[in-house]
């Protein structure tokens, strides 16, 4: 077979794959709130119901639970090219951007943007005390703005306001050229967006939105040459090299690797989030990627808008505007001032179509 039929099996395989996930969703109406809180697969909910039953009945296991936070680590390792051993796993993206706050140096310099998520930039503001300092530039100068004072730079791939993607090529020239880390919040890009996360310093994933989880599941990766430079202050049981044998008393015994910097896990959170991966795996980055953009293109041409390269799509709007989406029975958010719409795996063309026509006219130019 030729290099260019391998490539259309390929795509017609992802295509396929594709079409399938979205009989797994069972929104009302058109549901393009993903940016806010992903929609949960049917095989998450089978998983979780089951779970939960065996719950009630008191046949839970503890450490059953294991599997599928195991099975989540590597499916997200595989997703954002990383080994599993890079990855950590906890609920909550501050808790680990806090991690790497409070293991830099007195008096670094942090770089970042204006209205960037507060998650991302509140755990280096808390740490003014000890002379850590927090620069803010527009997005689109972020790279150049890099000096060789800059410590980190900490900058979501994808903002949450409005859906602008980071230039990651320019920002990690940048960074090698200065000297400085990055710590890349993915929450808004993994699910959609291709990224390679071995790229980077740190990277952070809230799962609750492009990964389709229940709220409680969130991944960290770190470069495996920096693993020993962070101090887990977290570090409980679950962060230890065995945890069912890290229960009680010293000496302190954790994991080698990233799992050094777990956070006991919301155990039923896990159940649904390992399917999730499942089915964004079986789909692949680059099938998930051209979904959603082209879908969020075509809602754009459909209201006057040029083509954009994001999944997100941001509108000046009329104040009317909630009532009029209510009314035609369409799902999306109000960030900053304008219109969010977000579009993933569980829309289909007809969504896209339906949003352009109750919009039309409601869209400032």
């Amino acid at each position: 077979m030729t290099q260019k039929a391998m490539v259309g099996l390929e795509t017609a395989e992802a295509t396929s794959a594709a079409t399938a996930a979205r009989l797994e969703f069972d929104a009302e109406g058109v549901y393009l709130n993903t940016a806010s809180s992903g929609l949960p697969p049917r095989r998450s909910l089978d998983a979780l119901q089951k779970t939960l039953t065996q719950w009630r009945v008191g046949r839970a296991k503890a450490p059953d639970y294991d599997a599928p936070l195991n099975a989540a680590r590597s499916s997200y390792a595989a997703l954002v090219g990383v080994e599993p051993s890079t990855v950590a796993v906890g609920s909550q993206v501050s808790v680990f951007v806090g991690l790497v706050a409070a293991s830099l140096p007195d008096g670094s310099e942090v770089l970042t943007v204006p209205g960037e998520f507060t998650s991302v930039t509140f755990p280096f503001l808390a740490q003014a005390g000890r002379g850590v300092k927090v620069r803010e530039v527009p997005l689109e100068r972020l790279a150049e703005s890099v000096t060789a004072d800059t410590t980190l730079v900490c900058v979501s791939a994808v903002q949450s306001a409005d859906g602008r993607l980071a230039d990651l090529d320019a920002l990690g020239q940048a960074a090698d050229a200065s000297g400085a880390r990055i710590l890349l919040d993915t929450t808004q890009a993994v699910g959609w967006l291709p990224v390679d996360a071995s790229r980077f310093a740190y990277t952070v994933d809230a799962g609750y939105k492009w990964l389709l989880a229940p709220r409680g599941t969130c991944f960290f990766t770190v470069q495996p040459e920096l693993t020993g430079e962070l101090i887990p202050h977290n570090a409980g049981w679950y962060a230890g090299a065995q945890p069912w044998d890290s229960l009680y008393g010293s000496p302190l015994r954790l994991a080698d690797d990233a799992r050094r910097f777990d956070v006991s896990p919301a155990w039923h959170s896990w159940v649904a989030q390992a399917p999730a991966l499942d089915l964004l795996s079986e789909i692949g980055p680059a099938a998930l990627h051209a979904h959603a953009v082209g879908l969020a293109n075509r809602f754009r041409a459909g209201v006057g808008l040029p083509p954009g390269d994001s999944a997100i799509v941001s509108l000046a709007t009329g104040p009317d505007i909630s009532a009029v989406l209510e009314r035609a029975g369409i799902v999306a958010s109000v960030r900053s001032g304008r219109l969010r719409l977000a579009f993933h795996i569980n829309n289909k063309t007809d969504d896209a179509d339906r949003a352009a026509e109750t919009l039309s006219g409601h869209v400032a130019l």
